[in-house]
């Protein structure tokens, strides 16, 4: 498995990764290097002076202490060790372990003890928050000893603990904040982008910011969007002209036939004219996309009704509309582009086949529009010629039988214009499916 499975998907994500990782090494490094070396060594160290004390307390201790002597003992504990003295006699202890608590100060404290007392002893560490408990056995009573746990335990430990999480929090945060705006301008070049893909008009709060890479990509960007919208500009300009220059010599034609006696031939030539007038506006059509027209939120559910209704007046085959479940909202379009699209993908499929039937369902942030015909299909090898401009697929020339080659040339160009893809697949009805996915 390669890494890039386990890293974060978004810059986001893999930059908070880049400070996190390092970070948390190195914290855990420092608190291993801690508690192997400063933990041990000041633990050791407070077990080790406890103990001193404690052997000290009991050299000066008589074994069969007098109430005299318990007094001074006591005195003297606490004005130089701040211990408090107790000694029960004839009494005994029960255990000679700690027993209760399996931390490392009480590991340590334990194995010392052991090597310097010669009296059996135990001690409760977890009794009292704030004191141990020292009870030693005496031949004729139990000596106990109330300590500071303080003595034993350092809160150094904590505090450092304490220190090392809290600053890593804060430049956690710090690089939180930095990280957001440092993505920020990216992640707006991106929704940029993708708007510009979708055929929609940019955001208003759009603006180079940023790094200097980051506006250089912005102002690479924004030239690019310039570049393209100049280059559409032109071309519906040319191609008005062409229409313009195109129309006026057929019409003039058509004006000097109409002054012509009627024969067989000027009937041809009528067709004629018009067939290349026709012939005109689709290519006019197929070149200008119709992308002029920014695109207004729209109810492709309503769209595709209208559709179906009005094809299945002037078609006598079966035409189905199916809807799933799915909620499909409203989202931009270019209404009148789209109905020219699937209006030239249906016609298609009703040209060729008896029954088509429409499915539209939402997937994701997109919205998928699946054609299906009983038709004779396009074999695989031929789909994609099928969707590029002047290929026809039927080799005759007749206008009425294999068209101009350019519907789904118009369709696809349409459906490209708004970010989305026009895939032609197997139909389980035996014919072509046609899947039109269109993001919202």
């Amino acid at each position: 498995m390669q890494l890039r499975h386990y890293l974060p998907t978004t810059i986001f994500g893999r930059l908070l990764t880049i400070i996190l990782v390092p970070m948390f090494l190195v914290q855990l490094i420092t608190v291993l290097i801690f508690y192997e070396r400063h933990w041990d060594s000041v633990t050791r160290q407070l077990a080790n002076s406890l103990t001193n004390e404690i052997r000290l307390l009991i050299d000066r201790f008589p074994e069969n202490p007098s109430e005299t002597s318990i007094k001074e003992q006591a005195e003297f504990a606490h004005k130089y060790f701040d211990f408090k003295v107790t000694y029960i006699p004839d009494s005994k202890i029960t255990s000679k372990d700690i027993t209760t608590d399996t931390s490392y100060p009480a590991f340590a404290f334990k194995q010392t003890m052991n090597s310097r007392l010669i009296y059996p002893w135990t001690a409760d560490l977890s009794a009292h928050p704030d004191t141990i408990y020292v009870d030693i056995q005496y031949p004729e009573g139990v000596l106990t000893l109330e300590i500071g746990k303080k003595r034993l335990i350092s809160s150094t430990s904590l505090l450092f603990i304490g220190w090392t999480i809290s600053s890593s929090l804060i430049l956690f945060i710090i690089a939180l904040i930095f990280i957001q705006r440092q993505v920020r301008p990216i992640r707006r070049l991106a929704i940029a982008a993708r708007q510009l893909g979708l055929g929609r008009d940019l955001p208003d709060d759009f603006q180079l910011e940023g790094a200097r890479e980051i506006r250089a990509a912005g102002r690479a960007f924004q030239a690019m969007r310039h570049r393209i919208k100049r280059h559409l500009n032109e071309r519906t300009t040319m191609l008005a002209g062409v229409s313009h220059d195109l129309r006026t010599p057929l019409t003039r034609m058509r004006l000097q036939l109409a002054l012509l006696k009627k024969t067989p031939e000027i009937d041809e030539l009528s067709k004629d004219i018009s067939e290349m007038e026709a012939m005109i506006e689709t290519y006019l059509a197929f070149s200008r996309g119709e992308a002029s027209a920014p695109p207004q939120p729209a109810d492709i559910k309503q769209l595709l009704r209208d559709i179906t209704e009005q094809l299945q007046k002037s078609h006598p085959q079966q035409l189905s509309l199916i809807f799933t479940e799915d909620e499909i909202p409203d989202f931009p379009l270019r209404s009148s582009s789209i109905r020219r699209a699937l209006t030239n993908i249906l016609e298609n499929a009703l040209r060729y086949a008896n029954n088509a039937e429409i499915r539209v369902r939402r997937r994701e942030d997109t919205v998928l529009i699946q054609i299906d015909d009983d038709g004779p299909g396009i074999p695989p090898e031929k789909r994609k010629e099928a969707i590029l401009p002047f290929q026809r697929l039927e080799a005759s020339r007749n206008q009425k039988t294999g068209g101009t080659g350019l519907g789904l040339s118009i369709a696809s160009d349409i459906i490209l214009s708004h970010g989305g893809q026009l895939d032609l697949l197997n139909s389980p009805k035996g014919g072509l499916r046609v899947h039109v996915i269109l993001p919202i």
